[in-house]
């Protein structure tokens, strides 16, 4: 039995129209003899009737603190809806089809609101409707408890939903349909000129993720790299496009002809919405404050802590709160809002001199103020103020020639 798992996201579910084109994806592998699996998100995006914005919104209007419990009740609809839509009109098609809730496919949570982690699939309810020659659509986003508690996964929770059933299923590749032919050099509403990735190890596409690119949530490819799975990024309204194939083989790295240069640089992602601080205060106080902050769930990055200066980003959303723990400890402290990440992206950037002077002159070159600067072995990443994201990213993917 060939198995493939295949994930449709929101923009491919979000009309009767865009789920036409699934079904006929669907009849296609169906026709080849292949058994599948499909994993869906909810209809559409913000806005739309029945996104998981709108379905939050419904319980935030009667309650602006609802609790989180039946926030995941009413998140978990979102999927249901497209879910149950998809197999009917699958039927239409002459295809035989069966929706399963998270719960009802075997997806087991560890009882987290609004954002559990998948500690188990029992996947024997999915392999009995497939031996009887049925597509299987799962909700993706979403698991139970073994008491039966309903929760969902976080953002981007349909993609780790799809791939730990590919897991669970012993499949070599899950494929992720989206409304972009692949993974992109850079986001293509920011730099017009980027262009489609054929391949991405897993570490690359992790970090892209992490670093703010919309691509496919790191929990999914932290998965697929733990059951060695080949992840393919394909476009819904363009299927024959080959995409983006994401797995952990060497690729064969591309050498500038003009430079007589190794490419090794992939990507630039960028993340908005986020606030620099900066807190004059000892390491003993301010090791105090650290349990606060872990307290309040406010995630700490780009961190640079001298002895009298402790430097850091955060997310503006969490401005208010992380403001109330320092006024408390009567620290001296600056906070600049609207700021943005910009991260360079390349797993063999270790060892090779003069990234950060490329980046830093390029940046210079549009006249853009560098605030602050964080590293890893495979990124640069570089805070800007949020106005200048834009020439940021434009400036370090032209001077990179990633396009």
């Amino acid at each position: 039995m060939t198995i493939v798992v295949q994930k449709f996201g929101g923009t491919s579910v979000e009309s009767y129209e865009k789920m036409q084109q699934v079904c006929k994806i669907v009849k296609d592998y169906k026709e080849k003899g292949i058994d599948l699996v499909v994993v869906v998100s909810a209809m559409g995006r913000k806005g739309a009737p029945y996104a998981t914005d709108t379905l939050i919104n419904l319980c935030k209007e009667a309650n602006d603190n609802p609790s989180k419990r039946e926030l995941d009740l009413i998140m978990s609809c979102g999927e249901i809806i497209s879910g149950t839509i998809l197999a009917n009109m699958l039927k239409g098609y002459g295809i035989d089809a069966v929706f399963l809730t998270g719960s009802q496919a075997g997806i087991y949570t560890d009882g987290k609101f609004s954002d559990s982690r998948i500690v188990d699939i029992k996947p024997e309810r999915i392999y009995k409707e497939l031996s009887e020659g049925k597509v299987v659509i799962v909700a993706g986003f979403q698991g139970s408890t073994e008491s039966g508690e309903i929760t969902t996964l976080g953002r981007g929770g349909s993609d780790t939903s799809a791939v730990a059933i590919g897991k669970a299923l012993e499949c070599e590749n899950v494929e992720i349909y989206t409304d972009v032919d692949g993974i992109m050099t850079a986001d293509p509403r920011v730099e017009p000129e980027a262009k489609v990735l054929n391949y991405i190890n897993y570490e690359e596409v992790f970090q892209m993720a992490d670093k703010g690119a919309k691509v496919i949530h790191p929990r999914a490819v932290e998965i697929a790299k733990s059951g060695s799975i080949t992840l393919n990024i394909k476009n819904t309204l363009n299927p024959s496009y080959p995409g983006t194939k994401i797995s952990g083989m060497c690729p064969k790295f591309e050498v500038n002809k003009e430079e007589n240069t190794l490419k090794t640089m992939t990507a630039v992602a960028h993340k908005n919405g986020i606030a620099q601080v900066k807190v004059k205060s000892r390491e003993d106080i301010f090791t105090e404050i650290m349990n606060e902050i872990e307290e309040n769930e406010i995630s700490l990055d780009m961190i640079n802590f001298f002895i009298e200066e402790k430097a850091f980003v955060i997310d503006n959303e969490k401005v208010n709160a992380l403001t109330k723990i320092l006024t408390n400890h009567n620290l001296d402290y600056k906070i600049k809002e609207d700021c943005a990440k910009v991260t360079l992206i390349g797993s063999k950037m270790t060892g090779i001199p003069g990234v950060m002077a490329k980046i830093v002159r390029a940046l210079s070159k549009e006249k853009i103020n560098l605030l602050q600067t964080s590293d890893s072995n495979m990124t640069i990443s570089c805070l800007v103020e949020e106005k200048d994201m834009k020439k940021a990213v434009h400036a370090i993917h032209e001077e990179f020639k990633l396009n």
